[in-house]
């Protein structure tokens, strides 16, 4: 029975969605949530008859959608189906308008250790653009409030190439995020995804996306400026001080096995790549028949894993990559092309396999 150490643990309420957003997310009532809490510990109890859930996590990470309208007792309820101790990281995302003090101290309380506070700007025109409830002020109180209770362990999310942002407000965003001090910071550029309000602005011509080399400028500023202030460049979008990297993130990158439940969830067991019904009443009616919610599978031959390596792996910057005799030739190749680097036994980016990502990973996708 495969044992099971990392676990993703999708909540899809939010107050409101976000222009940008195209995650599942819905707006819940007490009642709503509280019955798909019921549901997730469901399919929680069903994995539970084929995989070992018994071990002590390594990583849990309740993500959303806006994890932390959740009550504390369904959290805690979905907690105690798993075992932990203070070793566990255990992540929570946050929106600065859900949380107080004393919910903060709950989350202390309940083992709770690491938090992911969704900052995105501290430009509160931009953040009204972005269709944010919180403003910047907010954000700033309640990451002073999570110091207060004790939180040691905290990641900002900051997103760049907003519309109509320049490089001196990115400039400003960032000398607000470095007098912050977090642990981590996970900076994302701007992606118009159909579907979204901002996509569909786009398109009726109300919102302009930025010129492609302002994009590499802001992206080159970031790397240099973070950097500078001693954080290191780990991943692509992720940084971070010395020990203090996204466990639960990087087993995404490092392609381990971990455990996906709730609504549009994504898993990776074994050799099972899986996703859940992106609708509520597909999930709900999978659960109440006692079969798991999964819409879409992939059984993977060894061939798509070794693959797969290459696909997430070379996002790690600091972790040379060993390739197999199969990729060899492939990777020496983009060395001369001047993609990688030779490190160790491995390779990593280069700077110009960083900046060109998807034209250099597109040499380890199949026709």
């Amino acid at each position: 029975m495969l044992k099971i150490y990392n676990t993703y643990i999708h909540i899809p309420f939010c107050e409101r969605k976000c222009n940008y957003c195209d995650f599942t997310s819905l707006k819940g009532t007490d009642n709503q949530i509280e019955k798909y809490v019921n549901y997730l510990l469901k399919e929680i109890d069903i994995y539970s008859k084929n995989y070992d859930l018994s071990e002590k996590q390594d990583t849990l990470y309740f993500g959303g959608g806006t994890p932390s309208l959740l009550p504390i007792d369904s959290l805690k309820r979905i907690l105690s189906r798993f075992s932990y101790d203070e070793n566990t990281e255990i992540t929570i995302e946050v929106n600065p308008k859900t949380v107080d003090i004393n919910k903060l101290k709950e989350y202390r309380n309940l083992g709770i250790n690491r938090l992911s506070i969704g900052i995105q700007t501290f430009n509160d025109e931009n953040l009204k653009v972005l269709g944010r409830i919180h403003n910047s002020e907010e954000a700033i109180e309640v990451y002073n409030m999570a110091r207060e209770v004790g939180f040691k362990n905290i990641s900002l999310d900051v997103m760049f190439s907003l519309p109509n942002q320049t490089l001196e407000m990115l400039k400003v965003d960032l000398e607000k995020l470095i007098f912050l001090n977090p642990e981590h910071i996970s900076i994302y550029s701007l992606i118009w995804e159909e579907g979204t309000k901002f996509f569909r602005d786009l398109k009726a011509g109300k919102l302009k996306e930025t010129d492609n080399d302002l994009e590499a400028t802001m992206y080159e500023y970031i790397i240099d400026y973070l950097k500078s202030k001693g954080y290191e460049h780990y991943e692509i979008s992720n940084f971070s001080k010395k020990d203090f990297e996204a466990r639960h993130n990087s087993i995404y990158w490092e392609n381990k096995n971990y455990l996906g439940l709730g609504l549009s969830a994504a898993g990776y067991l074994g050799n099972l790549r899986y996703k859940n019904f992106f609708h509520l009443k597909d999930y709900y009616d999978k659960l109440d028949k006692n079969i798991l919610p999964i819409d879409e599978r992939e059984e993977l031959t060894e061939a798509d894993i070794e693959q797969y390596r290459y696909l997430v792996g070379f996002r790690l910057l600091n972790k040379p990559l060993i390739p197999s005799k199969e990729y060899l030739e492939k990777c020496e190749i983009l060395e001369k092309e001047a993609y990688l680097v030779k490190k160790e036994n491995g390779y990593i980016l280069s700077s110009k396999g960083l900046m060109l990502f998807n034209d250099f990973i597109a040499n380890f996708i199949d026709d």
